[in-house]
Order: structure tokens, then sequence, then C-alpha cells
């Protein structure tokens, strides 16, 4: 509530404001309580002022009226009127039944929609069917649906019929198309996924490439940086690899091998590092993209699109006269590139319209792959998987044993056909296109199958157990290595036998341990070998010393005690004066050997009586073994 000051400050305010208009716009239509015009519209408008180009087509009141009076006469006719439909057995989009007094009468999605438009407009039909189950092109018109609307013997084909370029000659297709229809690969399952093989599953194919190249290329870069660091630092302290050193380091890191190989140098150390890192987070990323494939993989099939029928040459099979086999036999045609597989017997055409029949015989017996279209795919597998659910209720293998691919074979607009120059398609699509739109043609196709997917192309098993056929990769890697492990140890034997048979004619000719000049050679290490074993002057690996007549080294202890001596250490000291091959330690006649050095290790090297060196350690652990070895 306003106070009283306020109110006279606002009556003060108005008198400064400009007088209301009252004046109504000019054209403006008003209206009435009621609903009446209380001014008329103008009549003479002009046409631009409506939008309208001087040259665009207007359509008339009379052109309106005309095509209002056409449709009512067109009504009038039909009413009443007895037609002859045509029509497929192409379930469930459209198939026939014929009744006990021989009366054929039409089922499917098709005929329900031609009984909403009976109810509409007032007409009755005889259903017929082409003596030939086909659709029919050029080259394939006898006995034919085509034919039949070609020759008017009919007045309407009620089936979903794929819109061809070739059959558009002969009839008239509706304006209203009732769907796209796709025609799928049905096939039998197989039993692992067709993404590769378990081992190889985790990486692309290039990544693969990339790290095999990786692993022939590391290696001389490593081997090249060492000798270029080594040129240009003059250092003397890091020592150069080989080549052969750095490529089976290299090898040795990627299976997780050790290395003897310790670089000094911190750039060659930081070149080892970084392939040992790369190589971790590599096999990190390979361990764990593989045990999801093994348990968790997507599945995939080994036949999703046309391409891979073509390139793998696998045996289809589709029914005779259907909308594949013309869009294979038609030049301008999308599947027209598997027109050669028909003469290379890869394409069957069954005139057999039991999709079960085709499906046990075809896929299930012989492993073919069946092309047809999406509905009656999905009601086909669906009764299946009720038949074979009610066999064995638990086992998910067992109750779908086909797979669906995701990709289309073929995807073609589908619609009626009339004879041409019928005025039926004026009358009939518009009620066609209000059911389109609506939904209820899609609502028909789906209305028996349930809302869950049947049979879906990965089953969703969390379980998986592995099988041979996730380790077959590993099974080939194992016998390829046996294999090159054996040629080339037959390679070795057969050089090695060459070898030894150039050495022994040699020997013959020149005679042994001679040449053509009288001077004398020294056979191979082999052959010397031989000779060592033969005359007994050897030793083989693994046999023991106890039994011969080989004098054994003093004990450990009395190398350097030389107070006392038992028997050992006389019987060594003898020998040594009977041949006179004792080297003297530190420049004493009684000392037994000499104190080296070799590979950073000290040793008391001894002469044996057979001439030979005998090497003694000084380090303890080695020398409590030396010990253990020469004494019961």
């Amino acid at each position: 509530m306003a106070s009283g000051i306020e109110l006279l400050v606002a009556a003060a305010l108005c008198l400064a404001c400009p007088p209301l208009n009252d004046t109504m716009p000019e054209g403006l239509i008003e209206l009435n309580p009621d609903g009446s015009l209380v001014t008329e519209t103008p009549l003479e408008v002009e046409a631009e002022d409506v939008g309208l180009a001087e040259r665009a087509p207007v359509e008339t009141l009379e052109v309106l009226r005309n095509k209002k009076e056409k449709l009512r006469n067109m009504k009038q006719w039909i009413n009443g009127k007895h037609l002859r439909i045509a029509t497929l057995e192409d379930y469930p989009l459209s198939y026939t039944e014929v009744l006990e007094n021989g009366t054929r009468i039409g089922q499917g999605v098709s005929f329900q929609i031609i009984e909403f438009l009976q109810k509409k407009f007032n007409f009755t039909y005889d259903v017929v069917v082409p003596q030939d189950n086909i659709i029919g092109s050029t080259t394939d018109l006898d006995r034919s649906l085509i034919e039949m609307v070609n020759n008017s013997n009919v007045d309407l084909a009620a089936a979903f019929i794929p819109s061809l370029s070739e059959q558009r000659t002969f009839v008239f297709y509706s304006t209203t198309t009732l769907d796209e229809g796709e025609w799928i690969m049905v096939m039998q399952r197989p039993r692992e996924s067709a993404s590769g093989s378990g081992l190889l599953a985790p990486f692309e194919f290039w990544v693969w490439i990339l790290i095999f190249v990786s692993l022939l290329a590391v290696g001389p870069i490593i081997y090249m940086l060492i000798i270029i660091r080594n040129r240009l630092t003059g250092d003397a302290v890091q020592q150069p690899y080989s080549l052969g050193h750095c490529a089976w380091f290299v090898y040795g890191a990627l299976m997780k091998q050790g290395s003897t190989l310790s670089p000094i140098a911190d750039s060659t150390r930081l070149l080892f590092a970084t392939w040992w890192i790369f190589i971790t987070i590599l096999t990190s990323f390979y361990t764990a993209n593989l045990t999801a494939f093994l348990t968790l993989s997507k599945f995939t099939l080994p036949y999703n699109t046309v391409n891979d029928i073509l390139s793998k040459n696998k045996h289809f099979v589709s029914l005779r006269g259907g909308g594949v086999e013309y869009a294979i036999r038609t030049t301008n045609e999308s599947l027209n590139m598997l027109n050669r597989m028909i003469y290379n017997n890869y394409a069957v055409f069954t005139d057999a319209s039991n999709d079960t029949y085709n499906l046990q015989n075809y896929v299930e017996r012989n492993g073919y792959v069946f092309v047809r279209d999406r509905p009656a795919i999905n009601i086909m597998l669906y009764r299946d998987y009720l038949y074979r659910k009610s066999v064995s209720f638990n086992d998910e293998k067992i109750h779908c044993p086909f797979a669906m691919a995701k990709e289309p074979f073929l995807k073609k607009k589908r619609t009626f056909a009339y004879p041409i120059g019928s005025n039926l398609s004026e009358l009939f699509d518009p009620e066609l296109l209000n059911l389109v739109e609506s939904g209820i043609i899609k609502h028909l196709s789906a209305r028996e199958l349930p809302s869950a997917e049947i049979c879906p192309q990965d089953l969703g098993s969390t379980e998986r157990q592995l099988r041979n056929g996730d380790l077959m990769m590993t099974y080939y890697i194992m016998l390829t290595g046996f294999a090159t492990a054996l040629a080339v140890f037959t390679t070795e034997l057969l050089f090695r036998y060459i070898n030894g048979r150039r050495e022994a004619n040699q020997w013959a000719r020149h005679g042994v341990g001679r040449t053509t000049n009288g001077q004398s050679i020294m056979p191979s290490r082999w052959l010397r070998g031989l000779r060592r074993l033969n005359s007994g002057e050897g030793q083989l690996l693994g046999t023991s010393t106890h039994g011969q007549n080989v004098t054994p080294p003093p004990p450990y202890q009395s190398i350097f005690s030389h107070g006392g001596g038992g028997g050992a250490e006389q019987r060594w000291r003898r020998a040594l004066d009977a041949n006179r091959h004792g080297l003297i330690l530190g420049g004493e006649q009684n000392a037994p050997g000499v104190r080296r050095l070799i590979n950073g290790r000290d040793y008391i090297v001894f002469r044996n009586s057979n001439g030979q060196s005998q090497l003694i350690p000084v380090r303890s652990p080695s020398a409590a073994l030396f010990q253990y070895t020469y004494t019961e």
C-alpha cells in the first residue's frame, strides 16, 4: 500500500508525461470477443510483399481445387473396388498362407499396411504370387514379380522391394520409402576372436614393425656412438665394445636378461639406461594389454564387410532372385565387384525360402556365410535361440552357435511397386508416409522380437579360460627356435666334416706333418685334440685324476711353509727335481713354483711331470676348493 506522499509524487510526475496514443497501427486486424473480424483484410497484395518472386510458380486455387477433386474421384473409384495384389514369400515382411478352401491370404508387415489402406478406402483384394519367388530383372524377367506388375496383371506389388536401378524401366516405385533395408551376414561363431593371435594382439601391426626395426637399429647405433665418443675424447679408460656385444645387449634387455657389459663413461651409461627404460615401459604395456586381451578382450568376427568376403574368397549364400543377387549382377550397383565370385562358384543363390533350412544346411554344416535382410535374420536367430535354450539351459555357447556381423552387406531403400501409369501411388503414398513418419512400420517389423539383443557378437562372458588357440603363437615360436637351432647345428657338423676331410687329404697327399717342400706343419686343433685323446695324453672333462699316474700338487698350506713336508709335497718336489721343469719362487731352490697375477687373481704356477703348467689359486675361497679337489 502506497503512502500519501508517494501518491503526490507520482501525480506530479504524471503531469510531465506525454499524452497516450489511442490510434491503432495501420493494417492491424482486430477481433471481437467472439472471434469475428473488426476490420477487413486488404485484398490487393503484391507478390513481392508475400515473398514470391515474379517468375515463381504460384499454385492457384484452381490447381488445389483440381487436386482435391481428383483425390475425391479416386476415392469414389476405389470404393468397393476389387484389386489384385502380388507379393513374395519373404518372411516376416511378406508371405502367404493357403486356407482349407484354397484361398490364399497375405501375411506379414506388408499386408498389415494393406489392411490399414483397405479400411480407409474400402476395397477388397486377392493375393497372387509369381511362379518363381523372385523379384526379376532385365535378364531374369520370366515368371517374376516385376513381370506381373509390368504386364498389369496385378494392380499393386505389396512387398518390401529394393529400389534397384535396372527395374525402374519396368515398374513405378512408390514415392514413399517404407524403410532402408539392410542385408546382414550371419556365420558360425568362431571359438576365439579373429582380432589376431593372443601374443600379437596387444600391439598393432605397425607397432610390431617399429619394435623390430628398433631391435635391429639400436645395437649398431650404440656401437657407433661409443666409437665416435672414443675418437673425439681420446678416452682410453672406456673400452669400446664390439658390434656383437652391443647387439646382444639390446636383445638381452628385450628378453629381460642381464648383461656383462659395464660401461664407465657417463654418455655410454646414458645410452644403456635409455634402452633399459624404453624396454621396461614397453614390456609393461605389453604385459598389461596381453592380460586384458586374454581375459576380457572384445570379440571380433573373421568376416565383417564385403571386402572380407572378396579378399578371403569366402563362400556365401543368399536368396535366389533377391536384392543381393541383382545388386551383384547389375553393372552399376555397389556389389558388382563380387560378380566374379559367382563364376568361381563362391556365391550360391538358393531357391529355398525357409531361412531355418538355409541356416542349418549352409551355415552350420558347410560353414557358409548367409546374407539376409535384418528383420528375417533377427527372427531366425531368435527362434533358433529359443529352441536351443530348451535343449540346454545353462551353456551360453550352445544357445548361440551363430554370430551376426555389425556392418551391412548391402543397404537399399525398399518400397511398394505399381504398374507404370497407375494412379494408386497418388492415393496410397500420402497414407504410407504417415505410417513411416509415425514409426508404425518400424514397430511392425520388430514386433515379434524382444527388446534385448539376441546372441550378440560378444557374449559378454567374464570367465574365460585360455585355449590352445590363444597359445598357438607360443608353439610356433618354440618350433621355429628349435628348427633354427637344428639347422645351425647341422651346418656346424657339415663345416667341421668338410674341414676335417680337407686336412686329412692334405696330410695323405704330402705326408703326415710335411708340406710339398719338406717343411713340417702342425695339424689343426681338432686333429691335435683327437691325437691326444687317442694317445691317452689328454683328459676328458668330468673325469677324475685319482687312480692315474698324475702327481697332485702339494697341499695349499705347505706352499709357504718349508720346514717340513708330507708325502704329497715330497712326491711333488721329487717330480720337479727329476724333470728340472720347476720354476723358482722368489729365487729359492726349494720353492715349488712362481707366483703370478692372471686375470686379476693370484696363482702359484707349477710345471707337472708331463710338462704341462698347473695353477694353484692363492685366494682363500678358491684355495679351499682346490684343496678339496686333491684330497680324499
